[in-house]
């Protein structure tokens, strides 16, 4: 039975009906990350002994009618900058390179109540600043498409790791496109739920208005089901907003009659590959012809989008990360003549360099004379991209379009060029700064055979009519393995 190549409700479902043991499908995953991840470097750490331990209770819990749930038994990988009782949680940075909290952060705590087995943390872009997971202190990660190349980011060891079938399903956090534009890049399906939809608690912050987490997984089924245990009030969290309709998985039915997208004309500019403009518009055509309605229209604000999200993200990267000086936890230098220098060598030594390019941004545009100059303006931008958001959701029920404007880059491209790393947040980034939940799914591949990624954006807190739409589209899609998954005959 190949248990890599299910999806992580399948292996549910054969868990309890005990065609699985579910140390035999947490084992399955370790032999898995132990023969492929020296190539793909998906995993900053795996918790072996942990995820056996755990699976073994989890059995025994299982057998005696306690856990019932879809991922009951289902091995799952968290992304490094979610705390883990115990185990080490470094944002993949030099600077928390020892950190191993002693509490465990809301989602994941959820996750393993639902009987879900942590595997270990992913690789991340350090501090989950970059676009390609190249800025890890841990080396970059590689996409299972084409190892030359980079697996989108921030997220993008979660992303890589379910690609290349070490992990059925992973947690990925969003700040500007970080869930998104690295299942896009890896050909799998991933949700940034509405901002306060999941808590925060236990997510070590990058910018603290617009991370969100969310799930990573090969189809939308598995998305909505993780989504569904995850999405619960925490009274931990002062930004977790108490819902009652985190029923996700009841919107998983092939119906698309009569709901409104709306492709933004903004998005579909010289910027754009072709073949993702393409690609978009064919699935704009399945929809229509499974009813749905689709026109397209002017959305606004766009260009504005990228410039008020980096000042906006680096004033509160500037904030959060002030707290890592090398006193109470984390890196500290060998060599100080006393408390200032300590905490500049400290830092000088332990951040990468796009996270002290962010750290300085982000100190000038709050610095006295630049404050309402720049930040208070951004805020101001941000207010009317939500307003255009607004005015377009009074017309439709989705608005759809690409996760980025290319495919999958070449290692070391756009790393070299930091503009050029930002600017391929431009469709992403929007719906951050208004909120909103977005899902990236495969739509098709361009002619190097890298995946293609199509955005459906809902209004706030109507994750279920994305899902909905996502799931009619994926009906008429395979889900299509990298080739060196397919070779190496997992």
């Amino acid at each position: 039975m190949d248990i890599m190549s299910m999806t992580a409700t399948e292996i549910g479902r054969k868990i309890k009906a005990g065609e699985i043991g579910v140390v035999e499908a947490v084992k399955a995953c370790l032999e898995s990350i132990e023969k492929y991840d020296k190539e793909y470097n998906c995993f900053v750490t795996v918790d072996r002994e942990g995820a056996i331990s755990q699976a073994e209770e989890i059995q025994k819990k299982i057998d005696a009618g306690e856990l019932t749930g879809p991922l009951a038994g289902v091995p799952i990988a968290i992304k490094d900058n979610m705390c883990q009782e115990g185990v080490l949680t470094s944002c993949s940075s030099k600077i928390l390179s020892n950190f191993v909290p002693t509490y465990t952060s809301d989602a994941v705590l959820k996750l393993m109540e639902a009987g879900a087995v942590i595997i270990g943390k992913t690789n991340m872009d350090e501090f989950a600043m970059g676009s390609t997971t190249e800025t890890s202190y841990y080396g970059e990660t590689k996409n299972p498409w084409d190892i030359s190349r980079v697996p989108g980011g921030s997220s993008g060891g979660s992303a890589a790791a379910v690609a290349a079938e070490e992990v059925p399903c992973a947690l990925g956090s969003d700040t500007g496109g970080s869930i998104r534009q690295p299942a896009s890049f890896c050909g799998v399906t991933g949700i940034k739920p509405t901002y306060g939809r999941v808590s925060r608690y236990g997510l070590i912050a990058y910018g603290s208005s617009l991370d969100q987490i969310g799930p990573l997984a090969k189809d939308v089924t598995d998305c909505a089901t993780i989504l569904e245990i995850i999405s619960q009030y925490d009274s931990k969290d002062s930004t977790s907003v108490n819902r009652t309709d985190n029923d996700f998985t009841s919107a998983l039915c092939d119906d698309v009659k009569g709901l409104k997208i709306g492709l933004p004309r903004d998005y579909f500019t010289d910027g754009l590959d072709p073949e993702i403009k393409e690609a978009v518009y064919q699935a704009a055509e399945v929809l229509k012809r499974k009813g749905a309605i689709v026109e397209e229209f002017d959305l606004g604000m766009v260009e504005y989008a990228i410039p008020a999200y980096y000042i906006i993200a680096s004033a509160e990267a500037s904030s959060n990360l002030e707290r890592f000086d090398g006193v109470k936890y984390g890196y500290r230098t060998d060599s100080y003549t006393d408390l200032h220098n300590m905490y500049k060598k400290s830092r000088s030594e332990g951040f990468g360099a796009e996270v002290k390019r962010r750290i300085m941004l982000g100190s000038f545009v709050l610095s006295s004379g630049y404050y309402d100059a720049y930040y208070v303006k951004a805020l101001k931008v941000k207010a009317l991209i939500k307003q255009a958001y607004d005015k377009a959701f009074e017309k439709y029920d989705i608005i759809m379009g690409p996760v980025a404007p290319t495919t999958a880059l070449k290692l070391g491209e756009s790393l070299s060029d930091p503009i050029k790393m930002y600017l391929g947040d431009v469709y992403t980034v929007p719906v951050n700064l208004a909120g909103l939940p977005g899902i990236s799914l495969p739509c098709g591949y361009d002619r190097n055979g890298m995946p293609i990624g199509l955005q459906m954006v809902g209004n706030a807190f109507e994750e279920k009519k994305i899902i909905r739409a996502a799931y009619a589209y994926e009906q008429t899609r395979a889900y299509k393995r990298p080739a060196g998954v397919c070779e190496r005959g997992l």
